[in-house]
């Protein structure tokens, strides 16, 4: 499946360490009320029923707002939710191996961080990467900052779209023009805020600008 690259404009990458007691689908509703075009479920610590029955839930508002919906390094569970498909990064299952088990009609998205990874999940059957850390990032702790340069070699090395991701927000956003990217991925620069509505309207409109 190809990605439109207007999808990925605002790509929304879930964190529940910011709900303080909400629901992780009411701030994903939120987002998706500012304009957030992608939404990935990331959950590293939930049991495998618990992170069924949220992928089974943002699936369903996901695809009532026909936004795509992806599940992160786990096909099982986005292929028994009905999410649109899964994002692996370069630790987790092969590309190869997720374009294998999901079939050729969902969506393979890849972490890559330089031009070499982005070349090798392409061929992997991925259709869009996503690249960085753009920023240092405190969702990351292990995600180390790419170049400029670095970033612009991977959009450049492959003929599927790339979104930035790593420590995005309001104030940055705009450093990454003239990268030849398709959007952006943010979490905290959308889940940690006050109104996340608000801050996916503006981080939408500034992403537009890329």
């Amino acid at each position: 499946m190809k990605v439109d690259p207007c999808r990925l404009r605002l790509y929304a990458v879930t964190d529940r360490a910011w709900l303080n007691g909400g629901r992780l689908a009411d701030a994903v509703a939120a987002a998706l009320d500012g304009g957030a075009t992608f939404v990935q479920l990331r959950e590293k610590a939930l049991d495998p029923a618990d992170l069924l029955a949220e992928a089974r839930e943002l699936a369903a508002l996901c695809h009532a707002r026909h936004v795509p919906f992806v599940v992160d390094d786990n096909v099982e569970i986005a292929l028994a939710a009905g999410a649109d498909g899964v994002h692996v990064g370069q630790s987790d299952m092969a590309a190869r191996r997720a374009r294998a088990l999901l079939g050729p009609d969902k969506i393979l998205g890849v972490s890559a961080h330089n031009a070499a990874e982005a070349r090798a999940a392409q061929a992997d059957g991925a259709d869009y990467l996503g690249c960085g850390a753009a920023f240092v990032t405190g969702t990351k702790l292990d995600a180390h900052p790419v170049s400029a340069e670095t970033m612009r070699a991977v959009t450049a090395a492959v003929d599927i779209p790339v979104v930035a991701i790593g420590g995005i927000d309001a104030a940055n956003i705009l450093q990454l023009q003239g990268r030849g990217l398709a959007g952006v991925a943010v979490v905290s620069g959308i889940f940690a805020q006050p109104d996340i509505t608000a801050a996916a309207r503006n981080l939408r409109a500034l992403a537009e600008q890329l």
